[in-house]
């Protein structure tokens, strides 16, 4: 059989001769059991002074926590997590709204508790009054930050929909109802740059200054099979390219073949074989960081997380001298940076140090 990879060549570590083993103008090792995933600085850059707001499924959960415990001004989820785009654009679209359009009609009850259709569990309470109290308060949170927001990500979980039968309505989440109650079927891309492009669009056009981030989330969602789930994935990643040629100021992020083609293994997935394991996480986080962050914001981060290690170290001998003058330390280091970058705050490591030194 003659060689399909007539061109390219390896050298073996042991040897350092060449030879021909591969098709294409890239260079191969015998040693290089892995494609790198090249990072590209996105033609915009996230710092400390910019507003975000993080839309999406768990994935976004895990990007907007690092984010806000690292001191940047970020607000994930206020509709709970959210999994395919049209729900997710429905959700910008509400928060376009100054008031909640939410009252205790569109709640119902199920297993004692009373859900949203547009909204995640967690906000579900046994009282239907406190269910809505919840809505409306995170809607008023979320609606004032959308109007200063100037970094927008949205996280794409599935294509996957499920759809009343009495209305054909979206919803976001099924919270367990009986399945007869539901429709279920994929969106075509048209539909999800449609939905997603014309709201993205009303946004922009009232904030001029928002650059928007998109991405597929790598969690897989096996429930209705493996080959289901990858058709599922590809039509996000193609609406994603489509959503980019037309809204300026969007940039895609590949987190999803970050996993899937960059690592490559399942030693990198959580015990689940779902979901991305820390190790995996931690690498798609840096390269978000060398994709968003300036030299500045990376120096000014890593001195964030130096004091942010310290308050989450637990001493052998606490109440010691020596532990109170590492809290005095951590006290001054706060203070520097906060002179430094007033926008900061470091309000909880200052009451837990201050607690230490006292």
């Amino acid at each position: 059989m003659p060689n399909p990879f007539p061109s390219a060549k390896y050298t073996t570590k042991k040897s350092g001769k060449s030879s021909k083993f591969a098709g294409n103008k890239n260079t191969l090792k015998m040693n290089d059991f892995r494609t790198v995933l090249p990072m590209r600085r996105a033609p915009f850059s996230i710092g400390f002074d910019d507003r975000l707001l993080l839309i999406g499924s768990c994935f976004t959960e895990n990007m907007g926590t690092r984010l806000a415990d690292g001191k940047f001004r970020a607000l994930t989820n206020p509709f709970g997590i959210v999994y395919n785009p049209v729900s997710m654009a429905r959700c910008l679209e509400i928060l376009t709204q100054e008031r909640s359009p939410f009252t205790e009609t569109d709640l119902f009850e199920n297993a004692g508790l009373w859900h949203s259709w547009e909204h995640h569990g967690h906000f579900s309470q046994p009282d239907r009054s406190a269910t809505l109290a919840g809505i409306s308060a995170a809607h008023e949170t979320a609606a004032q930050h959308l109007k200063t927001t100037n970094r927008l990500l949205l996280t794409f979980g599935t294509a996957e929909i499920f759809t009343l039968r009495d209305s054909g309505r979206v919803v976001a989440n099924n919270h367990k109802m009986p399945a007869a109650g539901f429709e279920q079927r994929r969106l075509s891309v048209s539909e999800i740059v449609e939905n997603v492009g014309s709201v993205l669009e009303k946004i922009q056009s009232q904030n001029p200054d928002l650059q928007i981030i998109i991405t597929v989330s790598p969690v897989r969602h096996i429930r209705n099979g493996l080959v289901e789930n990858q058709r599922s994935k590809a039509t996000l990643l193609l609406a994603c390219e489509e959503i980019c040629k037309a809204l300026p100021g969007t940039f895609y992020l590949p987190a999803y073949e970050l996993l899937l083609d960059d690592l490559r293994d399942y030693r990198f997935y959580a015990s689940d074989m779902l979901h991305p394991s820390d190790v995996a996480a931690d690498y798609i986080w840096d390269f978000f960081r060398e994709t968003f962050f300036t030299e500045e914001t990376r120096r000014l981060h890593a001195r964030v997380e130096k004091i942010l290690t310290a308050a989450r170290h637990r001493p052998f001998h606490a109440g010691t001298k020596e532990h109170r003058a590492f809290a005095e330390a951590q006290l001054g280091a706060i203070a520097q940076l906060e002179g430094e970058f007033p926008g900061l705050d470091f309000s909880v490591e200052r009451a837990q140090f201050q607690g230490v030194a006292a």
